[in-house]
């Protein structure tokens, strides 16, 4: 696959396999731009830089001439892709649906370019919701049980005597079928869509289609360094994150993982990344350092070269030096007797009170970076004009009006 890496070298970094290279070859040799498919479930507007690996690969290959096409799976999302998940997924309204569909949209624009014969969006309500039930029974006659159930998380159901329902076990056909309506060429995605998308090239071929090439990528950690990353867990580094919090989540990942995501997540060349490694099992740079090259990388791939010294700098004055950042937020107060919990709810008034006392409790509150509040039912801990840090990032300075 070297000439496919030469060819696209952004795939040399994160492929696991083509299926079929000789086929993505001879789609190439053609002349004509491909059809890239790239497909989500909306089931909440969130997208990380897991997701980015699938999205620079494909804004590679819209550099030279090929199209994505960006489905939207409003009808799917309803059923609720059963990938990695041991029950049922709740049901998402039509409402929900529509605002979050939006939200993908723009997260996947930072990195794809948006122009009309570059990206085109669709959604697979459009077919679904036309087909009569004859066409869909006509479609399932391909498909056999024993095929379904080889998926290896209806494997681990049925192992563990749970219940697999029936939309859930069609959701694979669904997906698959996505791509014959979209004449997809290509589709890249991580390992754990695998199945799902051979089901795209099966039914192609049933049909009498051009089968879809699948490419897929590997999947790292989380930051935590356990499962992979996800909002619920919080060990992710998202898309719409500032400039700030990427280069503070890099900080904080685990040292083993640098090396994984120096070369998943950003474009330093091969070479200077094993020479990173080297180093480290040599013990000629400290991890942290590689962090750093890790924090910069990434800021400047979604940021710029500027933003990412900016963020260094303010890394190393705010959190290694302990001094307070100039641009803190102030934050007005009315009532002098407030207890702290009621000031940090005017610091932070998406948070839960039980939500707000949990960081009270595990010592996250702090005055000037330094003395930690402890009590959240202490009347009037502050002065006007004293400066509270939440956490290690977020910095509130308290005025009493």
């Amino acid at each position: 696959m070297d000439d496919l890496f030469r060819e696209f070298p952004t795939l040399q970094r994160t492929a696991a396999d083509i299926i079929t290279a000789d086929d993505l070859r001879a789609r190439l040799a053609a002349g004509r731009p491909l059809r890239i498919k790239y497909g989500v479930d909306v089931t909440a507007p969130f997208l990380h830089i897991g997701h980015g690996v699938n999205l620079w690969a494909m804004r590679e290959m819209q550099e030279a001439g090929h199209k994505v096409v960006l489905l939207i799976g409003d009808f799917t999302t309803r059923i609720g892709d059963p990938t990695g998940k041991s029950s049922t997924r709740p049901v998402v309204s039509a409402e929900q649906i529509d605002r979050d569909a939006e939200g993908f949209v723009a997260q996947a624009g930072r990195v794809l370019r948006t122009e009309p014969d570059l990206l085109e969006i669709r959604r697979n309500s459009e077919w679904w919701e036309q087909m009569t039930v004859d066409s869909f029974l006509g479609l399932l006659a391909h498909v056999t049980h024993a095929r379904l159930i080889q998926r290896d998380m209806f494997a681990s159901r049925i192992a563990a005597g749970a219940e697999i329902h029936l939309h859930e076990l069609l959701y694979p056909v669904l997906q698959g079928y996505d791509s014959c309506e979209l004449a997809s060429d290509l589709t890249i995605v991580g390992t754990d869509q695998m199945f799902n998308e051979l089901m795209g090239r099966f039914l192609a071929e049933r049909l009498g289609r051009p089968p879809q090439v699948v490419i897929t990528t590997q999947i790292t950690p989380g930051t935590d360094g356990r499962a992979k990353q996800s909002k619920s867990l919080g060990n992710y580094i998202a898309l719409s994150d500032t400039a700030r919090d990427m280069f503070g989540k890099a900080m904080k990942l685990r040292d083993e993982l640098v090396s994984s995501y120096l070369r998943h997540y950003t474009l330093i060349p091969l070479p200077e990344i094993a020479a990173i490694d080297a180093a480290i099992d040599a013990g000629e740079l400290n991890p942290m350092q590689a962090k750093r090259i890790l924090g910069r990388a990434l800021v400047e791939r979604y940021y710029s070269a500027a933003e990412a010294a900016r963020e260094e700098q303010w890394f190393d004055r705010v959190i290694s030096g302990r001094s307070v950042p100039d641009d803190v937020t102030e934050v007005a107060v009315a009532d002098p007797n407030a207890t702290l919990v009621d000031i940090l709810r005017h610091c932070l008034p998406a948070e839960s009170a039980s939500e707000l006392r949990r960081l009270i409790a595990q010592g996250g509150v702090r005055l000037d970076g330094i003395r930690k509040l402890t009590d959240p039912d202490e009347r009037h801990p502050l002065s006007s004009g004293d400066v509270v840090r939440i956490g290690r990032r977020r910095w509130f300075q308290i005025v009493f009006r």
